[in-house]
């Protein structure tokens, strides 16, 4: 039970309140073992107190560098403090429509996470945002073409991953044409599945081809894929589509389970099962201690019965161990004086207002 415990804490990437690491926190990092967590604005101060956090965290795991991930996408999506460079939203980059100002962009944030010992970044977003009506995509996105969206993606992510950071595609298969938002409730997109397949898929499917390491699913429920569960609990959609159809063999992780797109419809325990058997390798759980344990509770006993086979656990675990020997390791512990010297230098900054400039005079020709 202990050996296969400690296994199966790697399929889990949690959250946690605080901007330390508490003896409560150690205690429940060092019992269940996660393979990642994920940090928000709440555990995010200073350039020196965010080293001091993943550095203890990181000592909490000495059998497995854990990924500590973040959403920082840029404009809305941003959780580091002040001091760091922020980009402005993928729109503006869109606008600009430059795959080096992408590129470059996705770089400086790299050096930035990674000076401070982050080493997972939730983007690219690759959805195409084809709905003015959406209340939660919008200028996340790098536009409404698909074309352009790969082109910027692939920018983004190799940005990002050439820099040692783990890039994660979001949301497959597409969230830019939902009129509701995931957190507070299920959105439903009724397009055909050629439309899906003409607009949503092709920047995924661009991704897959050059090198994205990770993938996150949409809690979206399409009718024309699957007419009972939303993507992130869907066989036919993370199984037949994701991994059949498109040959996605990366590491799959689920969007945020405490959404209201989940938990409104399932209990957590059940709906982790569920994501897994679905296809998913790794359930993101961002807030509630209580939620992540009754999931890791469930999810053991479902492997332990056979509710989940053992061969798809030993893939998920694969798939988890060749991201972290890809971008982890040899693990080395963020050190201060490096990380003061890289963030939010001059050259960053230039960057930064290269990019607000440019799409600055677009806007004006526009």
């Amino acid at each position: 039970m202990t050996a296969l415990r400690d296994k199966l804490g790697q399929l889990f990437m949690l959250g946690f309140m605080g901007t330390s690491v508490t003896p409560e926190l150690a205690d429940f990092i060092v019992t269940y073992k996660p393979g990642g967590v994920i940090l928000f604005r709440r555990n995010l101060e200073s350039v020196a107190q965010i080293v001091r956090l993943t550095n203890d965290l990181q000592q909490l795991s000495p059998h497995s560098p854990l990924l500590i991930s973040i959403d920082q996408e840029g404009g809305r999506v941003s959780r580091l403090p002040a001091g760091f460079t922020i980009f402005p939203p993928c729109a503006s980059l869109g606008a600009c429509g430059s795959r080096n100002l992408a590129y470059a962009a996705a770089s400086v944030t790299a050096v930035e996470l990674r000076s401070v010992g982050i080493n997972m970044n939730m983007a690219p977003v690759l959805d195409v945002h084809t709905n003015a009506a959406n209340p939660i995509i919008g200028d996340r996105a790098f536009g409404a073409d698909p074309t352009l969206v790969s082109d910027l993606g692939e920018a983004t992510f190799k940005g990002l991953q050439d820099n040692r950071i783990v890039a994660c595609g979001k949301h497959f298969p597409g969230h830019g044409d939902t009129i509701a938002d995931s957190h507070k409730e299920l959105p439903l997109v009724t397009v055909s599945r050629e439309r899906l397949e003409a607009i949503e898929l092709p920047p995924f499917q661009h991704a897959f081809q050059h090198g994205l390491a990770s993938l996150m699913t949409a809690h979206v429920l399409y009718p024309a894929l699957d007419g009972q569960y939303p993507a992130t609990l869907s066989p036919a959609i993370l199984t037949g589509l994701l991994r059949g159809q498109m040959g996605f063999d990366g590491l799959v992780l689920t969007d945020d389970m405490e959404m209201q797109a989940i938990m409104d419809h399932h209990g957590i325990g059940d709906a982790s099962v569920r994501a897994f058997q679905a296809g998913a390798d790794v359930l993101l759980i961002c807030k509630e201690q209580a939620l992540q344990v009754a999931a890791l509770e469930a999810f053991t006993k479902a492997v332990e019965d056979g509710t989940i086979p053992q061969a798809q656990i030993e893939a998920s675990l694969r798939r988890v161990a060749l991201v972290k020997q890809r971008f982890l390791q040899p693990y080395k512990p963020a050190d201060l004086t490096s990380a003061t010297v890289a963030v939010g230098t001059g050259s960053h900054r230039a960057l930064h207002a290269q990019l607000l400039q440019a799409a600055a005079r677009l806007k004006a020709s526009a």
